[in-house]
């Protein structure tokens, strides 16, 4: 008969719910998520700059006697073994942890010798598990040196069944060298790879100078050695500042190097990319972007990589300047990138900290002093327990002959050598276990020889744990040792990431890189419609409008061009040539390309000219001149520059040529008066221009006073007057005015 199952005891009719503040509980359950996380995942140690998994796969290594002149192992055999006893997470975000560590484009040291396919700087993944093979480089040796000599706390698993160090010993500056990324709960960290050999100069300037500034310190570290290469493009003044706060970037370029083809042409070959970017899909997006028509520089890019990195892109033409085509191709690609700092650790292994360079070495230091002195005071016990045996070896060769009367006659021989020569229970059951060989002569001179070196060994260990300037002589000396293995005279520690400035390039000249130069016929409507027709239109009758449009105005420009608009709030919007809508139907309003206010209408648009002077005017006739560079708009939201208030509105906007200004009012009176009476400035209201009793302004022209005023009537006849002949209408800045002269349109315009 199966087992009951018996209803919970009776507690007074309640039904075992227990009523908890859900409030209190999700902040207690969300706390314990957000420490785990910080703690035990994203964050890396300060003192071995592992995270968790990371430390539980060297452990786990070594367990193994992955050494690095031992043979290798399958990866699934590691996996398991972390996995099995120690990181109970997954078999693959362990694996993809074992190969990141083995990759020669990820790790500027690696800690894992690995034997198969462990992906490449493509992107493409790692083989399976149970196809690769793997073992500890001597740089992972290095941060476990000494684990078996009580240097590190260990703590239990997860399951308790078993023992892992909570930190490595860390003889290498691992964090810096190798740098860490992660995202935490409420905080992140990205540290880049450095140089082992600079590192180990600042640390060992450190010791002899604990108060040396960052600024000091980066004589040694001068900037991040990306095991990729490249090119750091920052000042020194900012990556300083960086290190001094722990927060910054930096920028990192490709290196590349013109290739002469014969016959005056050239390629560009790329044979360094920034870290982190994966090579085919930076090839992908160039790709794209040639296929978008956004590097009209560019003709074509090859992949010619083998086991080095080599990009060829061919230009245009032999007359490209080579220097702006890679500055289009670092602003538009990933050719360029920022890597982020962020020294955000685990300090002391215990509290997530900002640190600076020189915090993170000071750190690191101290770590490998605790190290020190833990090793001295284990080897000081293993010394102690082993004279204690040598000196109960001494005392039975003085008297041997007793200690093998008491041994073949006595029934308890040991409590007799106890008693007989005050020997230790350590001390007699040494001689008990001795054997028989070990009685001859030359055996009790190497117990002695053995034992006066151990005395000395003791004495220096002792001297070493009272005096800190011999710790910290020590500590130099192993610092040096791993700066002379990892120095710059070795493959793997000659640096790799070199500094330079960013050249210095017109940014017109880059912009206009990075679009296709082409004729167009910029179309503007009286409702707001723009758009650009191919080619420079003469004939604009054929334009289509939407029912109830009609053409405002229709001019000349290239896709490299910027248009300005100018509306009568007195807003200046650019737009670029190359954005706005084709051709084909009737293109897009105004307000979907800016942000402009539904009750402004477009004044005018042109092509831009740096070097013009606008005239700008309100219909009250209030205006001012301003250079064309000012009124330029970075934004989407445009730029104010003329300050008109309702009912007032912007009226016109004329480009400053000759030395006088024709004004005419809706009431027909003309006054002319020279240019220097009207102020430039960037922005404001302006003076008064004309006086007028009611209406406001209708038509002005700026013109030379000695070439005469001129103006077109109805029939397209020309009109001339002269300086003489315009004396009546010649007056001061703000006057009324003179009727307009006989023959003048009656539209009022200048035509």
């Amino acid at each position: 008969m199966g087992k009951r199952h018996l209803p919970p005891e009776d507690n007074g009719g309640g039904d075992n719910i227990e009523p908890v503040d859900l409030k209190e509980a999700l902040e207690k359950r969300y706390l314990a998520y957000a420490l785990s996380t910080i703690m035990h995942r994203a964050l890396p140690d300060v003192r071995d700059g592992l995270k968790p998994v990371h430390r539980r796969i060297m452990h786990a290594m070594r367990l193994l006697r992955l050494n690095p002149d031992q043979g290798f192992a399958k990866c699934a055999r590691i996996v398991g073994e972390v996995m099995g006893k120690f990181h109970p997470h997954g078999d693959q975000s362990i694996y993809d942890a074992l190969v990141r560590l083995a990759q020669e484009f990820s790790m500027r040291y690696p800690l894992v010798d690995g034997q198969g396919n462990f992906g490449n700087i493509d992107g493409d993944n790692a083989a399976a598990m149970r196809y690769t093979e793997a073992r500890m480089t001597e740089v992972a040796t290095e941060l476990l040196a000494g684990i078996t000599e009580d240097a590190v706390d260990f703590r239990p698993t997860y399951n308790e069944e078993d023992e892992e160090p909570s930190v490595l010993p860390g003889a290498f500056p691992n964090l810096l060298a190798n740098g860490s990324s992660g995202i935490a709960v409420g905080m992140a960290t990205s540290i880049p790879p450095h140089n082992a050999a600079e590192l180990c100069d600042a640390a060992l300037h450190l010791i002899e100078h604990p108060a040396a500034p960052v600024a000091k310190l980066m004589d040694f570290v001068q900037g991040p050695d990306f095991p990729t290469g490249g090119i750091i493009v920052d000042s020194r003044a900012s990556i300083l500042e960086a290190y001094e706060t722990g927060r910054g970037g930096f920028r990192v370029r490709s290196k590349w190097g013109q290739e002469d083809q014969g016959r005056g042409t050239w390629s560009i070959v790329v044979t360094e990319i920034p870290y982190g970017v994966q090579k085919a899909r930076l090839i992908e997006k160039i790709a794209e972007l040639l296929m978008a028509r956004k590097l009209p520089l560019l003709e074509d890019i090859r992949d010619e990589s083998a086991e080095d990195i080599r990009i060829v892109l061919v230009p245009k033409s032999r007359t490209v300047d080579p220097g702006i085509l890679m500055e289009s191709l670092f602003k538009l690609t990933e050719l360029e990138s920022r890597f982020p700092l962020n020294m955000n650790v685990l300090s002391r292994g215990k509290v997530p900290n900002v640190l600076s360079l020189k915090g993170v070495l000071k750190e690191w230091l101290d770590h490998r002093r605790d190290v020190l002195i833990r090793r001295s005071r284990y080897r000081l016990g293993e010394i102690e327990k082993r004279l204690e045996i040598l000196a109960g070896y001494l005392i039975a060769y003085l008297n041997i002959d007793e200690v093998i009367r008491i041994i073949r006659e006595e029934d308890e021989p040991k409590q007799v050598m106890m008693a007989r020569w005050s020997l230790t229970d350590n001390q007699a059951e040494a001689i008990l276990n001795m054997r028989l060989r070990a009685l001859r002569k030359l055996e009790e001179i190497e117990i002695r020889k053995e034992f006066d070196g151990l005395t000395e060994e003791k004495k220096q260990i002792e001297a070493l744990l009272a005096s800190e300037t011999k710790q910290w002589a020590t500590i130099k000396w192993e610092v040096t040792k791993i700066r002379d293995t990892f120095g710059p005279e070795t493959e793997l520690g000659r640096r790799r990431t070199q500094f330079a400035d960013a050249p210095e390039h017109d940014l017109t000249d880059i912009a206009h890189a990075m679009i296709e130069r082409e004729p167009v016929t910029v179309v503007v409507s009286e409702k707001g419609w723009l758009r650009a027709m191919k080619g420079h239109l003469t004939d604009h009758s054929q334009l289509a409008f939407k029912e109830g449009d009609s053409l405002k105005l229709a001019f000349h420009a290239q896709t490299t061009d910027k248009i300005l608009v100018f509306t009568t709030g007195g807003k200046f919007y650019t737009i670029g040539a190359d954005r706005l809508p084709g051709g084909r139907g009737h293109g897009e309003p105004i307000r979907i390309i800016v942000d402009m206010e539904n009750d402004q209408d477009i004044v005018t648009a042109f092509v831009h000219d740096p070097n013009r002077k606008l005239l700008l005017v309100s219909y009250d006739a209030n205006g001012f001149v301003v250079s064309e560079e000012e009124v330029v708009a970075n934004t989407r939201k445009g730029k104010q520059v003329m300050n008109v208030k309702a009912p007032d509105e912007a009226k016109r906007c004329v480009p400053v040529a000759g030395d006088h200004l024709a004004i005419v009012g809706e009431n027909r009176k003309m006054l002319v008066f020279p240019l220097a009476e009207i102020p430039e400035m960037a922005r404001g209201k302006g003076v008064r221009l004309q006086k007028y009793k009611d209406g406001g302004v209708l038509d002005l022209k700026t013109f030379t006073i000695a070439a005469g005023l001129t103006w077109q009537d109805s029939a397209d006849r020309t009109f001339t007057k002269s300086r003489e002949e315009l004396a009546e209408w010649i007056g001061a800045r703000a006057a009324a005015g003179r009727m307009v002269p006989k023959g003048f349109p009656r539209t009022g315009k200048f035509g």
